[in-house]
């Protein structure tokens, strides 16, 4: 795919025109562009869970990559006990972490969707009222 935008580039210069000076910083205007929409963001978030798994302590609650939810109850450099039941513990690598797990936004995501459903829900039956009030006062 950039082969072939290169060669339209390369083609749109004309026979004589820009060659490969004209292509050069388009080259360049590429790879900047890939630069801070793919590599600095990913780097960013590979920081970030570094970051998140150098602060961990004996007593966070977390959740895992495969979804499963405990609190450490012993941590090393590498490996992570969980209990996620009492007196259920599981090892694992400290890198399959995913982030600390909070119930409490959790329990607010749940509410936000309650309301959502209960406001579309209200709206159907008010536009479902509407339709019978004006098909009520065509037949009079």
């Amino acid at each position: 795919m950039l082969f072939a935008s290169l060669l339209l580039v390369g083609q749109a210069a004309g026979p004589g025109g820009g060659g490969l000076m004209g292509m050069v910083p388009f080259i360049v205007l590429m790879f900047g562009v890939m630069y801070f929409i793919m590599i600095r963001p990913q780097q960013k978030q590979a920081q970030q869970q570094k970051a998140m798994l150098a602060a961990l302590t004996k007593g966070d609650e977390v959740v895992t990559q495969g979804g499963m939810i405990g609190k450490i109850h012993a941590i090393t450099d590498r490996v992570v006990t969980l209990e996620v039941a009492n007196g259920v513990k599981v090892r694992m690598l400290k890198q399959f972490i995913q982030g600390k797990y909070n119930p409490a936004a959790e329990a607010s995501g749940k509410a936000e969707e309650s309301k959502d459903a209960k406001d579309s829900a209200k709206d159907s039956k008010d536009a479902k009222d509407s339709k019978d009030a004006k098909e009520s006062k065509e037949e009079k």
